[in-house]
C-alpha cells in the first residue's frame, strides 16, 4: 500500500554558517592540525570546504598540501576532537537563527535539520536549542551521498512524507544550495560574507534577521502557503 503524502509546509534549514557561526571553529582546527605539521592552510581552501563532510573536507586539504604519509581518519578524529571542545563552550548561533526557528514553529511550519556535520557534534547543539526544536535531523555521517548531491534533502522530505514543492532550504553554501534545488526544494539563500553579500532578493539575504516565517511562506506554492495560514 502506498504511502500518503503530507502537504505540510517544511522549512529545512543547513546548520554550520546558515544557524550557528561554525566556520571560524572548524577553520582553527584545520589550522590546528596543520601548525602541527608546520604548514598552514589558506583562507581561500578553507572558503572551499564549505558544505562538505568532514572526510571529503579532510582528503581535500590532503591533496592540496600533498600529505601522502598522514591518515585521513586519523586527522578527521583531531578535527572532530577541536571543535567538540568549542561546542562544549557554547554554541554560536547566528543572527536571527533562534528566533526564526521559534518562529517557523509557531507559525505551523514542520521543521528539519539538514547538514554535512557529524551527528555526535550536532547532537551537542540540538541539546541546547531542545529536541523539539527539529521534527527530523539528517546529518553527514548517515550513510547517504553529501551535498552538492540532493540525498541528504531527499532523506529528510522522505522521513517527513512530505512533497518537495511544500519544503523550502536555507542554505548558505553554493553545495548546499545546488542539493536542495536538486531534491526539488525551493531554496533561500543567507549569503553572509564567507560566500559573497549579494543583497536581498526574494531568494537571497545578507542575514536571518532578514528572513521571518511570512518570507520562507511567499517562497511555497500556493497550496502550501494556504496550508501555514
Amino acid at each position: 500500500m502506498a504511502l500518503a503524502i503530507r502537504s505540510d509546509p517544511v522549512v529545512l534549514f543547513d546548520l554550520d554558517g546558515t544557524l550557528i557561526d561554525s566556520e571560524p571553529i572548524w577553520g582553527a582546527a584545520n589550522r590546528g592540525l596543520a601548525r602541527s605539521r608546520r604548514m598552514d592552510v589558506t583562507e581561500e581552501l578553507l572558503i572551499s570546504l564549505s558544505g562538505l563532510d568532514s572526510t571529503l573536507a579532510m582528503r581535500h586539504i590532503h591533496e592540496q598540501l600533498g600529505w601522502v604519509d598522514h591518515d585521513i581518519e586519523r586527522d578527521v578524529a583531531f578535527v572532530q576532537r577541536e571543535v567538540r571542545k568549542a561546542y562544549t563552550l557554547g554554541v554560536h548561533w547566528l543572527p536571527g537563527a533562534r528566533r526564526l526557528l521559534a518562529e517557523v514553529r509557531r507559525e505551523g511550519f514542520r521543521v528539519g535539520l539538514v547538514t554535512s556535520t557529524y551527528r555526535e557534534l550536532v547532537q551537542i547543539v540540538i541539546d541546547e536549542v531542545g529536541a523539539d526544536a527539529f521534527d527530523v535531523v539528517v546529518c553527514g555521517d548517515d550513510g547517504h551521498a553529501p551535498k552538492p548531491d540532493p540525498a541528504p534533502y531527499r532523506s529528510a522530505i522522505r522521513q517527513l512524507g512530505v512533497t518537495p514543492s511544500a519544503c523550502v532550504a536555507v542554505e548558505d553554501s553554493p553545495r548546499g544550495v545546488a542539493s536542495a534545488e536538486a531534491a526539488g526544494c525551493r531554496v533561500l539563500r543567507v549569503c553572509g560574507v564567507v560566500h559573497g553579500d549579494l543583497g536581498r532578493t526574494r531568494t537571497q539575504v545578507r542575514s536571518l534577521t532578514e528572513v521571518g516565517a511570512e518570507d520562507l511562506r511567499l517562497l511555497l506554492p500556493v497550496a502550501a502557503q494556504v496550508a501555514v495560514g
